[in-house]
């Protein structure tokens, strides 16, 4: 059974910053891409960055976010730098075709 679980979510003063993980288990045909997603209340989720033989950031994250992984620890990895109050969403990681539960993200302007 394929696990994606995310962690580091909480609370953070905007400009401040916030790294996320996500422990994947369980066999996986294949874990490129993995990717970060994100979901404001009301809102669809959106793409914030993917991570395969080549990177992709959303235009709105670029500069400020990092994506990488640890195929070692089976974990990916968004550090999150310069944090916007409009940013507040609830963060999933996902290898296709499975999903995270997702992690809170709440930046206090």
């Amino acid at each position: 059974q394929v696990r994606l679980v995310e962690s580091g979510g909480g609370l953070v003063q905007a400009g401040g910053s916030l790294r996320l993980s996500c422990a994947v288990s369980g066999r996986l045909v294949s874990i490129d891409p993995m990717g970060w997603y994100r979901q404001a209340p009301g809102k669809q989720r959106e793409l914030v960055a993917l991570i395969s033989d080549s990177i992709y950031y959303a235009p709105s994250v670029k500069g400020r976010f990092a994506i990488s992984r640890d195929n070692a620890k089976n974990t990916l990895y968004l550090q999150m730098n310069s944090l916007k109050a409009e940013e507040t969403a609830r963060y999933y990681c996902k290898v296709s075709p499975y999903w995270g539960q997702g992690t809170q993200v709440t930046v206090s302007s």
